[in-house]
């Protein structure tokens, strides 16, 4: 966990999340909360995550996404020196899935 975004602001929008039960209540929430470049940038983050955890390359990611290298560079940071909240939610969408 990063203790630089941790704080009681951040606890209750977690939380909040946490109360959400289907992805149409996601979107209205996040429409509430975000920009639509928010969301989208987001979303597209998500996406190359999936798209590097499963050995794509970034020349595949930049023309599928059209995410910078810049951005694929952090996703990557993130997958292999992060949290480990990308490959968490992969498990468990997998998971549900099967």
């Amino acid at each position: 966990m990063n203790p630089k975004i941790r704080n009681s602001n951040t606890d209750t929008l977690f939380k909040a999340i946490l109360t959400l039960k289907n992805v149409e209540e996601c979107y209205s929430f996040f429409d509430d909360l975000c920009t639509v470049p928010e969301i989208k940038a987001m979303a597209q983050r998500y996406v190359v995550a999936k798209m590097l955890s499963e050995g794509e390359i970034y020349n595949e990611i930049v023309k599928e996404t059209g995410a910078s290298t810049a951005t694929i560079s952090r996703v990557n940071r993130a997958l292999n020196y992060g949290s480990d909240g990308y490959t968490l939610t992969f498990e468990r969408m997998k998971d549900e899935e099967e």
